[in-house]
């Protein structure tokens, strides 16, 4: 619902900001990472996540792209919820879990509160071998520059599929440049 807001921080705190963006104050929960890179800025930028429940919404912020959609991976786990996966990116870095995660080393992420030996282990099994933040590769840098594939692949996210995923089904079609959005999205599921 929300990319990004944009703005001047009337709050902040380790796990929350407050962000004026032309008069309207949005409250934001954060990680100690994002925390930790506009601690010292009057104005920010941060990527956000939309979580609406029975009981109420909640705005999750971040600094940058790739805490977001490690964020969302991790929510996509069984057991991870909003809370669990923010302190998990408070305690480690996106290329420490990635680190983690490659190495299955379950006994890093068991450190974390509230994550356990069953948590820790579904959290390995079902990250290993995915890409948790974009690297910067000319395939990639060649996607980001066509919006067209862009605008498909942020719609193959939202159905629910992982961006590497998408982007890897994406990758495999031909001539994508002179397609449309719906025909890119088609043929990408079409891919998987």
């Amino acid at each position: 619902m929300y990319a990004y807001l944009e703005g001047k921080l009337t709050y902040k705190s380790a796990s929350l900001v407050h962000l004026d963006v032309h008069g309207v104050g949005y409250e934001l929960n954060i990680t100690l990472q994002t925390y930790a890179k506009i601690v010292n800025e009057e104005t920010c930028r941060l990527f956000t996540h939309l979580q609406i429940k029975e009981d109420g919404w909640a705005l999750f912020g971040f600094a940058e792209e790739n805490e977001r959609a490690t964020f969302r991976q991790l929510l996509a786990i069984t057991g991870v919820g909003a809370q669990t996966a923010r302190i998990i990116l408070s305690s480690l870095t996106t290329d420490e879990l990635e680190r983690a995660i490659g190495f299955e080393d379950t006994k890093t992420l068991e450190k974390i509160k509230g994550i356990g030996a069953k948590t820790a282990q579904r959290i390995v099994l079902e990250l290993k071998g995915k890409v948790l933040k974009p690297k910067n590769s000319s395939s990639l840098s060649a996607v980001k520059h066509n919006t067209t594939v862009e605008d498909a692949l942020i719609a193959l996210v939202n159905l629910g599929i992982s961006r590497l995923v998408a982007e890897n089904a994406v990758k495999k079609l031909e001539n994508t440049a002179s397609m449309t959005v719906e025909d890119i999205i088609k043929q990408a599921l079409r891919a998987l």
